[in-house]
């Protein structure tokens, strides 16, 4: 099959969904990739690196999009600017897509690609199970999303994190609090942990208590939910909320002495819980840091705008959005692999046919045929 790799045209996407090194294994399998100029320069691949890796340069973006049979991209199709032309109207009617889509807030989007009748794959519906790790891209990128997380907090913090013992006094060390123990939120206590902070760590799934304390943070008990918290693709339930209250009241109690907040609280397709509320914000230290993983869905923090820094009762507030994107070079290495797994599940036939009684093809397909197919986009439209 011919492989395309455009290049990223949504704002400061710095990713690119293929690097030189994860071209060798496709060649392998007869497949052949073309690639649009300067497509790597974000992530510091320049493209000599990727025509000694036996890829094509493409240097007309049309072209490129009319001579492939699959596409991938690390960001949802947007409008190119330079043709002044949508994404998805440069592909060919029947090509298939795969890539981040984020249906929740690209519905038109979504209607582009079933009037060309695009068969498309989504990164971020393919289901977490074992057998899908490798090409678990929201996994990837939460990793890398919650070490920056931590960089940015220990920047605006007015404080160093470890214990100093020096001969101007001892100096104690910052309390960092994180809200979500998924896979950003334990990376983020990890990196909090190295740079020698004092970790607490809440998370409604009582399950994910031993993996908190074997980092080497402290779990904040509460009563926790009688039913599950989580759907059995691995994605956080939205709560009630006399649960949300409950939570509120157990973060507020720490608020007091806690000098970052990491939240990362989630729910799939849908806007961010309310865990920190102003009055919260008001209760917290001078000086003090919450760098808002959920910003982009809202925020956990009602004060959170996306994709700014703001001061309010003297704690900053920091919306971070597409953070992996301020670490491109192993983020683009991480995402192409993911990216190529999925390809090669998808397509390992013989013939290419699509197996759809298999539970990752299933899943990650959104399009099929012009028509919508997975229920959970189903229901988000």
């Amino acid at each position: 099959m011919k492989i395309g790799i455009p290049n990223e045209r949504f704002n400061n996407e710095t990713r690119v969904a293929l690097i030189p090194a994860a071209i060798a294994n496709l060649k392998n399998e007869h497949h052949e990739v073309y690639i649009e100029s300067d497509a790597g320069i974000g992530s510091y691949i320049p493209n000599e690196e990727y025509e000694k890796a036996g890829a094509t340069l493409v240097s007309d973006t049309k072209k490129l999009y009319e001579s492939v049979d699959v596409i991938f991209k690390v960001s949802p199709p947007t409008q190119n600017l330079t043709l002044k032309q949508h994404e998805v109207n440069l592909m060919r009617e029947g090509i298939i897509y795969i890539g981040f889509l984020a249906p929740h807030s690209n519905r038109d989007v979504l209607e582009k690609m079933q009037d060309r009748k695009i068969t498309v794959f989504a990164m971020e519906y393919v289901p977490r199970i074992t057998r899908a790790q490798s090409m678990d891209a929201l996994s990837s990128m939460a990793t890398l999303a919650g070490y920056k997380a931590v960089l940015l907090g220990a920047n605006h913090l007015g404080k160093i994190f470890p214990l100093l013992m020096t001969a101007a006094g001892s100096i104690t060390p910052a309390n960092v609090f994180v809200l979500g123990a998924g896979v950003a939120g334990l990376q983020a206590i990890a990196t909090a942990k190295r740079l020698g902070a004092r970790v607490e760590a809440f998370d409604p799934r009582a399950a994910v208590k031993e993996q908190i304390e074997s980092l080497g943070a402290k779990f904040v008990e509460m009563e926790l939910p009688k039913e599950d918290v989580e759907t059995a693709g691995g994605y956080a339930k939205e709560q009630t909320d006399e649960f949300l209250k409950k939570e509120q009241e157990a973060i507020a109690r720490r608020l007091s002495r806690t000098d970052v907040i990491i939240s990362t609280a989630q729910i799939f397709g849908k806007k961010a819980p309310i865990l920190i509320t102003e009055e919260m914000v008001a209760q917290m230290k001078p000086g003090s840091v919450i760098v808002d993983l959920a910003a982009e869905q809202g925020g956990n923090c009602e004060l959170t705008q996306a994709n700014e820094v703001v001061n309010k009762h003297s704690v900053t507030i920091v919306g971070a959005v597409n953070l992996p994107a301020s670490i491109p070079f192993h983020a683009s290495q991480m995402y192409a692999k993911n990216i190529s797994n999925l390809f090669r599940h998808l397509f390992q036939s013989p013939d290419f046919k699509l197996d759809f009684d298999d539970e990752i093809t299933r899943s990650a397909c959104i399009i099929r045929n012009g028509e919508i197919v997975n229920e959970m986009v189903k229901q988000l439209v």
